[in-house]
């Protein structure tokens, strides 16, 4: 059996241990495995060579991934899953394994409806495929937005300031909830739970009154704040969430801030032990699924085990959000 493996949409810590895994696993059982550069779009293009141990040797610590990755949505492009389909045929391709989030997973039915037998791996740092438990490249990130927080309370409380962190999640608040929790954040703001800039002011003041004197406030970039001014069109804050917090709390309320997007620093860097160890297992998983038969799945990470999952269940309930009571928990900490 010849089988492709490719990493999809944004980087994720991690990715480079899954692709370790599969070409291992895959030489254990006799596979040839076909690595396919910048994902849909080098495989549209027939960017794919053959790998071997040899190739793998030294990754599973590096960040981002050696196959490359592009956006490419095979949806927009025209006659793209036939000439998805082509290129799997013209490398003899027999099944194919995908590195991806969402976006990526959404791909995989139609490719299984034209014949390929495909597995999904669950991976994105905002944590949101359904499903599953965590996806790789979770945890990095939360532990770089937690080593922020710490660094930034020594400066924050040396000043007497608000600062403003601004991460990653358009669409839901992982990153946030977990960063913030684990950082000792005084208030987080996530696009599951709409809040108001009064609310906050007020948690502020009465953070003031207690003695606290600073405070360290972590924002989803895809935030819901209620009452938050409109930015002026063109200008820098209308390109974050975290500048126009920043600004609408000095100017309205008079607070002395400060504010920091984490950006893309938050998806840099060698994975943690945990995204090493949970793409390794996933990998491993979805190659012996593959040796047993079967296809049109996502292999999930639940309760501490590697689970086949239809492709369909977890579109249906992706992406997955963040529960009030998680939310709620975090509050008993501000």
């Amino acid at each position: 059996m010849r089988i492709g493996v490719l990493t999809g949409g944004s980087d994720s810590p991690g990715m480079n241990a899954a692709i370790r895994a599969v070409v291992r696993t895959s030489d254990l059982y006799g596979y040839q495995v076909m690595g396919i550069h910048h994902g849909w779009q080098g495989m549209m293009q027939g960017r794919m060579e053959l790998m071997a141990n040899k190739a793998v040797s030294g990754i599973i610590q590096r960040g981002g991934t050696i196959l490359s990755t592009s956006r490419l949505d095979p949806f927009e492009e025209e006659e793209g899953f036939e000439k998805l389909m082509k290129a799997a045929e013209r490398a003899r391709i027999d099944a194919l394994i995908a590195v991806g989030g969402i976006e990526t997973m959404k791909v995989l039915p139609e490719l299984a409806k034209r014949g390929l037998k495909v597995i999904g791996i669950p991976k994105t740092i905002d944590n949101d495929v359904g499903e599953t438990d965590n996806c790789i490249g979770f945890d990095t990130a939360v532990q770089g937005i937690c080593d922020a927080l710490d660094k930034l309370h020594t400066t924050a409380a040396s000043h007497d300031r608000v600062m403003i962190v601004e991460v990653m999640g358009g669409d839901t608040g992982w990153l946030a909830l977990y960063g913030g929790m684990a950082g000792g954040a005084d208030w987080i703001m996530i696009p599951e739970i709409p809040t108001s800039l009064e609310e906050l002011n007020e948690h502020l003041v009465g953070r003031r009154r207690r003695g606290r004197n600073f405070s360290i406030v972590v924002v989803a970039e895809g935030a819901v704040i209620t009452d938050i001014p409109k930015a002026e069109e063109g200008s820098v804050e209308m390109l974050s969430i975290g500048l126009r917090l920043h600004a609408s709390l000095e100017r309205l309320y008079g607070w002395e801030t400060r504010s920091l997007v984490l950006g893309h620093l938050q998806r840099g860097g060698s994975p943690t032990v945990f995204d090493r160890n949970l793409a390794t297992l996933l990998s491993v998983k979805a190659v012996r699924l593959l040796r047993e038969g079967a296809g049109d799945i996502m292999v999930g990470f639940r309760n501490n085990d590697t689970v086949p999952v239809d492709l369909d269940k977890v579109l249906k309930v992706s992406p997955r959000h963040v529960s009030r009571d998680l939310y709620e928990i975090a509050k008993i900490f501000y």
